[in-house]
């Protein structure tokens, strides 16, 4: 059971709350049937993803083999067989497909996304994720999916905002980890990934730097534009704007001095700073759009 969770990677689904955020940025958390379609959603996307994960460790066995910490995953480490880890696979697929049964809504529309989503990562697996820049798009453009499909799912519209901040923030995130490959690159001569030599630190400096400006920019553009007033009923969003400043400085500071920016989950599961910068940006937006 411990190496089946190692394996699927449960910890990872943290990710996939990110199906719930049409609901917080439409306003709908008071909507009982919006939070029911978007749990059902994250719980199939979280399937899904623990699928690719069997397989970019089934296709990646050989390099994990041969590094210091993922050689102790359960495919590397022979606990679990190759065949075990396909029908692991199969078995989550599934797993996605039967909960998105339980939507009451928009069922085969949700299901497309999903499925492209899959289809998407499969290629990743197999031979984008060895291109450089390409790799980091791909990562972030699945969390996009994952919006589509809670806006799907929930029927709630999704602006231009929503999806252009989700974007630019998952590739911040994005090259913040792969600067973790390069100074392990650096460190040991040996590329942890065949297309981190495509990538040096100066490069990936520049390319944290301006993903985070803007990501900044274009939230203070979402805070005050006219639909997004209208929509709210409230001009005082902008404020929130000092806690994405916040949670962006923070992050390139566990990237650039703490060196600690491999896994974006361990840092947000482990970093009070963060927990408590998304603790007061979530409050702060809520009292404005609900109470003020």
């Amino acid at each position: 059971m411990i190496n089946l969770c190692r394996l699927i990677r449960p910890k990872q689904w943290i990710k996939n709350t990110v199906v719930l955020l049409p609901i917080f940025f439409g306003g709908a958390l008071l909507r009982v049937e919006a939070l029911y379609a978007g749990f059902i959603t994250a719980l199939s996307f979280s399937f899904i993803s623990s699928s690719i994960y069997c397989l970019n460790d089934i296709i990646d066995l050989k390099d994990d083999r041969r590094h210091p910490v993922k050689c102790q995953r359960p495919l590397a480490s022979g606990a679990i067989s190759v065949v075990q880890g396909f029908i692991i696979m199969a078995s989550m697929v599934i797993l996605a497909m039967i909960t998105l049964f339980l939507l009451p809504d928009n069922q085969m529309k949700t299901a497309g996304v999903i499925f492209f989503y899959w289809v998407l990562n499969i290629a990743y697996c197999l031979f984008l994720k060895q291109h450089a820049i390409i790799d980091v798009c791909v990562i972030a453009f699945g969390f996009v999916l994952r919006i589509i499909s809670g806006g799907l799912a929930t029927g709630i519209g999704l602006s231009k905002w929503i999806v252009l901040m989700t974007f630019l923030l998952m590739l911040f995130l994005s090259f913040a980890k792969r600067r973790d490959d390069v100074l392990r690159m650096n460190e040991t001569g040996h590329a942890p990934r065949k297309n981190t030599s495509r990538y040096n630190l100066t490069f990936i400096n520049q390319a944290i730097t301006i993903t985070a400006s803007v990501t900044l920019v274009c939230y203070i553009m979402y805070t005050m534009s006219p639909e997004v007033i209208a929509n709210f009923h409230t001009s005082n969003l902008y404020l929130t704007s000092v806690f994405v400043l916040l949670g962006l400085l923070r992050y390139i500071q566990i990237s650039v001095v703490d060196k600690k920016s491999g896994d974006p989950t361990k840092v947000i599961l482990n970093d009070r700073f963060i927990q408590l910068i998304v603790l007061g940006f979530g409050l702060t937006f809520l009292i404005i759009i609900y109470f003020l």
